[in-house]
């Protein structure tokens, strides 16, 4: 099973601003995200998804492709497919920097999710935090 993990989306109020802010920053078809220490993990990461958090929750994910440094050598660079796909929103505590997730533990994407992909994020929001979804 892939490991994944969690970051604050950062000045981004809403999924629509994350998503901008993504494609401001792809070129080539890869997405990067930097961090200031590369994950220990980070063999196992390939593969899995970054997963963001918008509001304290868990909103949509990227998988990752890879991992490099800054052309200074001193932070880490995530690379993403530039891809951001909607999960199902799961209540998530801010934290600095990332956090482990284990695949058991990661929401179900939304597109998967029959009908209620065509739920606005932050209606879709309130459902899963009232455990109605």
């Amino acid at each position: 099973m892939a490991l994944h993990i969690t970051k604050v989306a950062v000045g981004c109020s809403s999924l629509e601003v994350l998503r901008t802010r993504i494609a401001a920053h792809a070129e080539n078809e890869v997405a990067r995200v930097h961090t200031r220490f590369r994950p220990k993990r980070a063999d196992e990461l390939i593969g899995g998804s970054l997963y963001w958090i918008i509001a304290s929750r868990l909103v949509a994910r990227q998988r990752i492709t890879g991992f490099g440094e800054t052309a200074d050598g001193r932070k880490c660079v995530i690379q993403l497919d530039p891809r951001l796909v909607p999960v199902m929103p799961q209540p998530r505590r801010i934290h600095q920097g990332w956090r482990y997730l284990e695949a058991a533990d990661a929401p179900q994407d939304l597109d998967g999710a029959g009908d209620l992909s065509a739920l606005p994020a932050a209606m879709a929001g309130e459902l899963a935090s009232l455990g109605l979804i």
